[in-house]
């Protein structure tokens, strides 16, 4: 793939990334977000304290709970096939709004403001209420499904005792993860994303987490996010990959779709055709796979995009199922 169009990619990326899983926390919009939602006593929850070594789906719970509900600051390493970037995170929590600002301090300046981590408000309990969709239960249930989980032996991260638990799919349609989650705080301190072969495809890890606090207030649940009811369908997608719910910003939002695992994740959406059209192909952007078909639609080209951290087949078999103009299914 040319540079021009290299950037092209990144730029469709981080479009997808910001319309499906609305993670630009702009001020004004946690804003009318929290005079909209109700408060949710989710950090006052035992399961927070600790959770028995052995107890596979306590860990899991704990993990999801103390992502939402410690305050901190930390710096972390971020390794893929797009090099060695250092990052610096901060976590708070104001007014029961969680805000994540991610700054990298390397080359360019970066700072991204983020809302949540992919999969932490995922639905995976369908028929039911927003509550018990987006439950921590529900979502270690579901992982448990498709994912066998295993805790192993503790480690030494960031100069903290740390508990690794080992993701291993049941098919080959998704990767292999491991996590090494804080013993103190249940924080998840290192990632590591491995392939069929195991080979390391991603590691993240912080290397030193600074004065982490639990929050004493209710969090304030997102309620301004909604099923995606876009004008293009997914005739296939891997075992226990659920839809989920999105915040479209714009008025002419792209039409699109997000998907989950619990783990993994895939965007799809479709443009229309610019100058430079994207070469059709399977692509690496970081941890990503990128799939791009050109089609014909309206007598119209078109470009149907996935980005997914799935293996690349299966990013390219999602894109080349998309049917423009169905009704959702």
């Amino acid at each position: 793939m040319s540079g021009e169009r290299v950037f092209q990619a990144r730029r469709l990326l981080i479009g997808a990334s910001v319309a499906s899983l609305g993670l630009l926390a702009l001020p004004a919009l946690a804003d009318d977000i929290s005079s909209q939602a109700s408060p949710n006593p989710v950090c006052s929850r035992p399961e927070l304290v600790q959770a028995p070594q052995d107890d596979v789906e306590r860990w899991l719970v704990r993990s999801m709970l103390a992502s939402q509900c410690y305050e901190y600051q930390a710096r972390a390493v971020s390794i893929d096939s797009l090099g060695v970037r250092t990052l610096a995170l901060s976590h708070r929590i104001n007014d029961g709004v969680r805000q994540q600002v991610v700054q990298h301090l390397d080359g360019p300046s970066i700072s991204v403001e983020r809302r949540s981590q992919a999969g932490r408000l995922a639905w995976f309990v369908p028929d039911s209420s927003p509550d018990e969709r987006a439950s921590p239960e529900a979502w270690a249930l579901h992982v448990e499904q498709f994912y066998a989980v295993t805790i192993e032996n503790e480690e030494r991260i960031a100069g903290r005792v740390a508990s690794r638990l080992r993701f291993d799919p049941f098919d080959e349609n998704r990767y292999m993860h491991t996590w090494w989650v804080d013993e103190e705080t249940g924080l998840l301190l290192k990632h590591e994303l491995r392939d069929a072969q195991e080979r390391v495809i991603e590691t993240f890890q912080m290397t030193q987490l600074q004065s982490p606090e639990l929050y004493d207030g209710p969090l304030v649940d997102e309620e301004g996010r909604e099923e995606v009811d876009a004008a293009l369908d997914v005739n296939w997608l891997p075992d226990g990959f659920v839809a989920q719910p999105a915040l479209i910003t714009g008025d002419d939002p792209l039409p699109q779709r997000f998907y989950s695992d619990g783990l993994a994740s895939i965007s799809v959406f479709a443009t229309p055709v610019a100058d430079q059209p994207l070469v059709s192909g399977v692509y690496t952007l970081g941890v990503s796979s990128v799939a791009i078909e050109l089609v014909e639609f309206d007598d119209e080209p078109w470009q149907l995009v996935g980005i997914g951290e799935l293996p690349a087949a299966q990013v390219r078999r999602i894109v080349q199922s998309i049917e423009l103009g169905a009704p959702p299914s």
